[in-house]
């Protein structure tokens, strides 16, 4: 098992495939204040081309947090950097960073408009990250463009262009979800425990599914669950975080034949404290393997 305690253990520091660089990424909400939270703690982070990170942690980690600063919900305090292809995007706008960054929530209403057709859906999705004003009409090359994208999904929405989104069930929605976040083919693709409100059985063909467009894309991605298993199952690296900070970072090579128990162990040895998040080690049991 991989060396833990520090940041970016097992990692080669700065890649020129690097896709991400977070340099003193912290967050403090309610500065000054009684409820003052240090919810990122100084985050050094290189994300190198077409890695699949998975992130575990328990509530209060700052999981969420770290992917809210990559899409760029909020800014990191003075000092934090987000440099994408070397420039520095941490004070750009949430629409500025959508150029960058693709995301899927864990409700799967979010982020798509119950009320438009899945093709409006799918036309507003090309234009993320692009200037106001740019054209959203549905022409005939746009709809093949949308059957194409939507058949390897094989849930028959490719036939339901016109369909409004908010008659789809959950799966089918999150679903869309996923391929909206890439349409654009942005550099990062953030999954926010996206199969977190699903049923079992929704969740396996959602995690499938996800599993399919990430290779086919080759996007990078990072996707933050509370599942342990998932964290093990899916992507070539695994952090795992702790009161803000990135308190384990382990490569491809490093969580082979890792089991739920390894991840307690490291989390034990890298935090100095015992393991107590029972929400996370309830939740280890894996829906993959669920009929």
């Amino acid at each position: 098992m991989g060396t833990t305690g520090s940041q970016n253990v097992g990692r080669i520091p700065i890649d020129d495939n690097s896709i991400l660089r977070l340099q003193e990424v912290t967050k403090v909400f309610c500065p000054g204040t009684i409820d003052e939270v240090k919810a990122l703690d100084n985050i050094n982070l290189d994300i190198i081309a077409e890695d699949f990170i998975t992130v575990i942690g328990s509530n209060g980690a700052g999981k969420t947090t770290l992917l809210n600063i990559i899409a760029g919900v909020y800014p990191p305090e003075r000092g934090g950097k987000l440099i994408v292809n070397g420039r520095d995007i941490a004070n750009l706008s949430e629409h500025g960073h959508a150029r960058y960054v693709g995301r899927v929530y864990q409700d799967p209403r979010t982020g798509t408009a119950a009320k438009m057709t899945i093709a409006e859906n799918l036309s507003l999705a090309i234009m993320r990250g692009q200037k106001r004003g740019v054209g959203t009409a549905i022409t005939k090359q746009r709809k093949e463009l949308f059957r194409t994208v939507l058949v390897p999904l094989g849930l028959g929405l490719e036939d339901r262009l016109t369909a409004l989104v908010g008659t789809l069930s959950g799966g089918q929605r999150q679903a869309l979800s996923l391929v909206m976040a890439t349409m654009s083919k942005p550099s990062l693709l953030l999954l926010d425990e996206h199969t977190a409100t699903l049923d079992p059985k929704t969740a396996r063909i959602v995690l499938e599914l996800t599993q399919m467009v990430v290779s086919r894309e080759k996007m990078t991605t990072v996707m933050v669950t509370h599942n342990m298993e998932l964290a093990l199952r899916f992507g070539n690296r695994l952090l795992m975080m702790h009161k803000g900070k990135i308190i384990v970072d382990l490569n491809h090579q490093q969580r082979i034949n890792l089991t739920v128990s390894d991840l307690v162990d490291a989390f034990e040895k890298a935090s100095g404290e015992q393991f107590v998040d029972d929400s996370v080690l309830l939740s280890s049991v894996d829906p993959m393997t669920r009929k």
